[in-house]
């Protein structure tokens, strides 16, 4: 009995040890990082620390709590994904189908040459949807059919299959093809196959008009005069299927668990998520695969995604169901090396 008593206050100091160090580390990313937003770390979907600092709204100087929304980007894509591969299951979608089988309207050169799987792995061969002018294809505000003809169209550049080229347009196409597929718009799929199934209340897509409570601004931070600025105004429904989603950290952890757990879509087919591809740059479904990178020395899956001042970064360790995930509504700080650092916190106790 008197060993169990030892082994438990050991364990105790041992986590607010850790919570401790956690914290340190928050507060010296944003005093000194300019860090504005919220990290989670979990273990098997349990919590392990989940913090927050910095300004949500610096108009109306409203802090950052550890339920805020943020915008999280590119994210988006991988519930894209887990979107076509629980058609894939239900035998409604082929996967090593071209693009014309779903989207009979699309009339660039991929129609009958690019695959779905093409599209998710960025190597259909389309061209960048942001071409040369970058932003500016989402300052006018366009239906997602004529956004696809304006800009995801067009000849091909590369072979499909054979050139790894990261691009929005892709992930559009296919919010545009799940659409078709089930008759329905791609919001209400989204809430119907993954928001209510993981009890993700916090969660859903964005649109310049709607106002969404408890929402962060975003704010891009110019290095020379080390100054916040309101970030360039855009269309945030240009996005659509590619990035157009917001979350809270919480939430994001229940998606993380909901694929890892084969909760929303089965072992097999998480298995072909995270398989890498060699051949273009270890490129999964929706996800990145490693063995392990620089701080995180284990194989690991992550999605970063970033627009302007919104910020994303998740990373799933697989050998141990870790979960770390962190916001952040500015540009101003580096939330890779930020994750590292607080992976190693969690292994060094």
């Amino acid at each position: 009995m008197k060993y169990l008593l030892l082994l438990l206050l050991f364990s105790v100091q041992l986590v607010f040890a850790q919570k401790k160090d956690f914290s340190k580390l928050l507060n010296t990313y944003q005093t000194t990082k300019n860090f504005n937003g919220v990290v989670l770390l979990a273990t098997n979907g349990k919590i392990d620390f989940l913090g927050g600092t910095g300004i949500a709204n610096r108009q109306q100087a409203t802090k950052i709590q550890t339920d805020t929304k943020f915008k999280i980007a590119s994210v988006t894509k991988t519930f894209t994904a887990v979107l076509i591969l629980q058609l894939y299951e239900q035998g409604k979608l082929d996967l090593y189908a071209t693009i014309g089988k779903y989207l009979p309207s699309y009339a660039g050169e991929a129609r009958d040459k690019a695959t779905i799987y093409n599209l998710l792995t960025y190597s259909a061969g389309i061209p960048d949807c942001e071409g040369e002018t970058g932003m500016a294809v989402y300052q006018k505000p366009l239906p997602v059919d004529e956004f696809i003809t304006q800009y995801c169209s067009g000849q091909l550049e590369a072979e499909p299959g054979q050139q790894f080229s990261y691009n929005n347009s892709g992930y559009i196409i296919l919010g545009r093809i799940i659409e078709e597929v089930t008759g329905k718009s791609f919001a209400r799929n989204l809430e119907e196959k993954i928001l209510v199934p993981s009890g993700m209340k916090n969660t859903s897509m964005l649109s310049s008009q709607n106002i969404i409570g408890g929402l962060a601004s975003a704010y891009t931070f110019n290095d020379s005069t080390k100054i916040f600025y309101n970030e360039a105004p855009y269309f945030i429904e240009n996005f659509f299927s590619s990035a157009a989603m917001y979350s809270t950290v919480e939430d994001l952890l229940k998606f993380d668990q909901g694929i890892f757990g084969y909760k929303i879509i089965k072992k097999e087919s998480v298995d072909l998520m995270i398989k890498p591809n060699a051949a273009l740059g270890d490129v999964g479904l929706g996800f990145w695969y490693t063995k392990g990178y620089d701080k995180i020395n284990v194989p690991y899956v992550y999605r970063p995604g970033g627009i302007l001042g919104s910020a994303a970064n998740w990373i799933h360790i697989l050998n141990s169901n870790q979960t770390i995930i962190v916001f952040s509504n500015t540009n101003a700080t580096n939330l890779f090396e930020m994750s590292q650092q607080l992976y190693q916190i969690s292994t060094s106790h």
